[in-house]
Formats: C-alpha cells, sequence, structure tokens
C-alpha cells in the first residue's frame, strides 16, 4: 500500500490539500467497507423519539425566538451546487428518442405528455417560447406538428435557454402575475420572513459549484437591490464551494485507483457531507439548514415561517438550559444539581448515558456529564412518512454501543437482515432536511464541527461506465454522520412545509402553483 503512488500522484495529492495517509484510509475502505447502522427502533412520536407540539407550544416558541432576535445572528445555509439536469431525465431520454414519428408516444413516456399538456403552466414558458422567437421558430407552429424534440431542445440545450445545464436555484419555478422567482429567490423572500436580523439584515449562504459561481452572482446583482427595496432588509449573500480536499478517491472494482488518459488519479465528490467544512466556517448563533429545492410560493409559506420559528424557539430554550447546566457543572456542583442535570440531558435532550453510570463517583459523573452537553445541537423537522426516498429518524447504536437519534439513510442500513428492515419499514416519519442549528459552546466560542463527525458512516457507491466498474465514497452525510455525536432532537413539522422540486412536473402540483 505504501508503494501505491509515485511522485506525480502524492504531488497531484498534496496539491489538493490532502494528505497520503487520507487517501490511504480511503482506500482501505474500500477494501474493508463501512459497517451499516445499527437500528434500535424508529423514532417516533409514541416512543418519544419525535416531539409533537400543541398549540401554545407553537405560540411560545414562536414568541420566544422573536424576542431572541434583538441578540442572536442568524443565518440561511442552503446546499444549492446541484445541477437541475435530473430534473429533467425524462425530457432527455425523450428527446434522444422521439423523431416525430407518428408513434404512441404518451404510453412510454406519460411524464413527457403531461409536460407537454402544460407547458404553459410553466413559470419558464415565456422565456422558452421567446428563446424560440429568437431563432425565428414559432412555438405553437412546432406543437401543432409534433415536433416536441425541438421544443425540448430550447428548453435543455445550453446554447439555447440551458436549463438542463444550469443550478437548480437559477430555474424560474414560481410565477406572480408578470413577474416570476427563483429558488434562489424563494429562500431570500423565506429569509426575510423568519430570519432576519435586529438590523434588517438577512444573512444567507448558498454553496455552489465552482463553474455557476458567475451565474449566482450575477442573478444576486439582478435581484439583490429589488428584494431589498420590496422587503425592507439589506441581504449579506455569501458563496462557497466544496472543498478539493474533501473529494475521494475513486477505485476500479478491484479497489485499484482509477487514472485518467494522461495517468493522473481519478478524485470524485466527497457528497453533501463535505459542506460540514463549509458549515463550520458560517459564524452566527442560529443556523437555518434547507435544502434548495424545498421551496413554495407565497400563499403557502405561512406554515413553514411558523414552524421555523418554532424549530428555532426549541433550540434557544434547549440550548440556554444546556449553557446553564455547564456552567455549573464547572462549579463544583452538589449530588442534587448533577441528579438534575443528568435528568434533563436524558429526558430533554435524549442523551444516552453509560450503563454504569449511576455506580461512578461524583467526579466521574460531571466529566461524563460536560461530554455529553458540550456539542453542538441541532432540532430537526420530521414530516409523516409519505413514501418518500431517503433517510428517516432512528434510535442507534454506534460502533462503540452509544445509543442516540439519528437521521440515517436507507443506503446506510442492512436490509437483508429481516429485523433491520422491519424497523426501518416500522418508521412513521421522514427527514425532509429542515434544521436549526447551535454552532456555539456556553462561552460563545464556535465548535469545530468537524470533531463531531463519525466517520464510519461513510459509504462507498458504484457506477459502470461501459466495461468499467467505477467505485466511488461519499463522505457521512451532512445531516447523517456528519452532524452523528450533535445533541439532537426530532420535532414533528406539517407535511405542508415540505415540497421539493425533483422533477420537472412537480412544478404542476398544487402547492407550486399560483394561490
Amino acid at each position: 500500500m505504501k508503494e501505491q503512488f509515485s511522485a506525480q500522484d502524492l504531488q497531484q495529492i498534496a496539491s489538493m490539500g490532502l494528505a497520503k495517509e487520507t487517501v490511504l484510509k480511503q482506500i482501505d475502505n474500500f477494501h474493508k467497507g463501512f459497517p451499516k447502522t445499527q437500528l434500535i427502533e424508529a423514532a417516533t412520536v409514541e416512543n418519544g423519539g419525535i416531539i409533537r407540539m400543541t398549540d401554545s407550544e407553537i405560540m411560545r416558541l414562536s414568541k420566544l425566538y422573536k424576542q431572541s432576535l434583538q441578540e442572536k445572528k442568524i443565518m440561511k445555509f442552503t446546499p444549492a451546487s446541484g445541477a437541475a439536469s435530473r430534473m429533467f431525465k425524462d425530457l432527455y431520454t425523450f428527446s434522444s428518442t422521439y423523431f416525430g414519428v407518428a408513434n404512441n408516444f404518451e404510453k412510454e413516456f406519460p411524464s413527457v405528455k403531461e409536460f407537454l399538456q402544460h407547458i404553459r403552466t410553466f413559470a419558464f414558458f415565456e422565456d422558452l417560447k421567446s428563446c424560440m422567437e429568437r431563432s425565428s421558430l414559432d412555438f405553437s407552429d412546432y406543437m401543432d406538428r409534433g415536433d416536441f424534440t425541438t421544443v425540448i431542445n430550447y428548453l435543455l440545450k445550453e446554447q439555447y435557454l440551458g436549463y438542463g445545464t444550469l443550478p437548480k436555484a437559477l430555474l424560474k419555478f414560481h410565477r406572480y402575475g408578470e413577474l416570476s422567482r427563483t429558488p434562489l429567490e424563494e429562500h431570500i423572500v423565506e429569509g426575510a420572513n423568519y430570519a432576519r436580523n435586529a438590523d434588517g439584515t438577512v444573512n444567507i449562504h448558498f454553496t455552489v459549484s465552482p463553474e455557476h459561481r458567475q451565474l449566482f452572482r450575477k442573478k444576486i446583482s439582478e435581484v439583490k437591490k429589488y428584494y431589498e427595496s420590496n422587503l425592507n432588509i439589506k441581504l449579506n449573500i455569501t458563496l462557497s464551494e466544496q472543498k478539493h480536499y474533501t473529494d475521494t478517491i475513486a477505485v476500479d472494482e478491484y479497489n485499484e485507483p482509477i487514472r485518467d488518459e494522461n495517468g493522473r488519479l481519478t478524485f470524485r465528490p466527497g457528497g453533501h457531507g463535505a459542506l460540514i467544512e463549509n458549515l463550520n466556517e458560517c459564524k452566527a448563533d442560529i443556523i437555518f439548514i434547507k435544502n434548495i429545492d424545498n421551496v413554495v410560493p407565497d400563499w403557502m409559506k405561512h406554515t413553514t415561517i411558523i414552524y421555523k420559528e418554532v424549530l428555532a424557539g426549541l433550540l434557544i430554550e434547549l440550548q440556554s438550559k444546556t449553557f446553564e447546566s455547564l456552567k455549573k457543572l464547572n462549579s463544583n456542583p452538589d449530588i442534587r444539581t448533577i441528579s438534575k442535570i443528568a435528568k434533563f440531558a436524558t429526558e430533554k435532550l435524549n442523551i444516552s448515558l453509560p450503563d454504569n453510570y449511576s455506580k461512578l463517583g461524583t467526579k466521574e459523573k460531571i466529566l461524563i456529564l460536560k461530554a455529553k452537553l458540550n456539542r453542538p445541537i441541532r432540532i430537526c423537522g420530521m414530516v409523516k412518512n409519505q413514501g418518500e426516498p431517503g433517510g428517516g429518524p432512528f434510535f442507534t447504536q454506534n460502533t462503540n454501543g452509544v445509543k442516540s437519534l439519528q437521521i440515517v439513510e436507507t443506503a446506510q442500513i442492512n436490509r437483508k437482515d429481516p429485523d433491520q428492515e422491519a424497523i426501518l419499514n416500522s418508521a412513521t416519519h421522514f427527514n425532509p432536511v429542515d434544521l436549526v442549528c447551535g454552532t456555539k459552546d456556553y462561552r460563545g466560542r464556535r465548535f469545530d464541527l468537524r470533531k463531531y463527525v463519525d466517520p464510519a458512516t461513510g459509504f462507498i457507491s458504484k457506477k459502470t461506465k461501459g466495461a468499467v466498474t467505477v467505485k466511488s465514497q461519499e463522505l457521512p452525510g451532512l445531516w447523517n454522520g456528519a452532524m452523528a455525536e450533535w445533541i439532537t432532537l426530532f420535532v414533528e413539522v406539517p407535511l405542508a412545509t415540505f415540497n421539493p422540486v425533483k422533477t420537472v412536473n412537480d412544478l404542476l402540483r398544487k402547492e407550486h402553483l399560483e394561490g
């Protein structure tokens, strides 16, 4: 293994900010694999794994959050580096196989039929029509004679409207009369409603791909003054890219590094878990995390805003009690105080203490409680299961035998184990990526979030390129293993707060149309 890399390899690795040992560890992971997450039971409202708020609690916590805005710095953190190509997968397949022949494509491509039937409904329709007119093409004429491929190519191809190559953040999602908004703009409007700081500033951080940075900057410069004026806010929008040193090496089916035509090692992005590095650089007291495509028009925003305030209010309340507990633990507390803090940790924060905790001496108890409480805190919204693919809330046990609440992806679970499969199928809720994070300690210092990652929760994916199998490694997911050692609480939020756009036809749902 030590002879694996040439001098050229080592130079390439160093130029990426990686250590040779890190890459060797990644290759070792391919050989050994990652352990599957051990589920104990699904987190539910009934077993205390998920908190269900009463109306009075909703009002109280929303009010608490609003009162705290005078002294807290708030930020929205939005992963937005994904290209929109996957939104148009069916359109791509159709345009490569349909050439205007009078076959019954509706049966083979029902989603394309739906798209074409409602094409005038989309917020981007006028742009598509104008784009075709600039090439002296009449949209209606092409639709009437069934030349759907040309219409779709004008929507997707880079030399035309380019929706297949643009980042999802910059596509027109929603129509407001003669105006329209992109997801980037919807996040600005959301931020003005629940993440406005005391001085009127709205801090929003987008993670972007390097090739899209200039497009983001251009769009922000176009809309910034408009939203500042109309919403009476001051926008502070920052951008960052995934760090090169979070890339992981690609290997073949024999776990040998894959090289390009120039003999250089091939590296791939480490997945959204790499963004823990970007989050780590954010300077704020409260950080909201939400995916770029989970946005709705204004008429649907009320529920989202209320529950964002509620999650943040709960964070502030529990963080305050946690900080108070840590200060007491540093002041030579008596047995009664220690017992109260332990009860708070287990009952309110779902923290698991060692089995032999009751038998330990006072000093050992204090050390354990300090270690358990002095961590970043996240409050995670959870929606009721609707058959969506992705992660969910579970009680888990890590490789050290520690029980905790975790968001677990399906890929992390051993589905060949009937007991684990049964637990997976018993889950009542789903992770919509609706997090509110506290990343400072009780002294006001920022935690180094990289210290709270569970490296054993990465996973390996395989893709076939022709006759070649390419294996790549994803780092522990941002809201999965990258936050495994955080204090975690789950709160039930309404389904109305979760309206992602995974395919272009999702924009035809009533939640994304004009009210």
